[in-house]
């Protein structure tokens, strides 16, 4: 679990966007963990979104992720 948070973070700070879809979190991961679960990334994603260094940001009619502080992701 760990290595995949680790691996989410490192993809959420080096992407040129500052949202992204699950799925492009699942590529990312599976790229450094070949074989590594969606349900398993989901659960990583979620983890990193509790101790706050994710965010979740709705578009309406999808969520996307985004690096807390990063970008116009903030809710005022």
């Amino acid at each position: 679990m760990e290595e995949m948070k680790k691996a989410i973070l490192e993809f959420a700070e080096t992407n040129k966007k500052t949202k992204f879809y699950f799925n492009d979190i699942e590529k990312a991961v599976q790229k450094v963990i070949p074989g590594a679960k969606a349900r398993e990334i989901k659960k990583a994603a979620t983890a990193l979104i509790n101790e706050e260094k994710l965010i979740y940001f709705s578009t309406g009619s999808s969520t996307m992720y985004g690096l807390k502080g990063r970008g116009v992701t903030e809710d005022h």
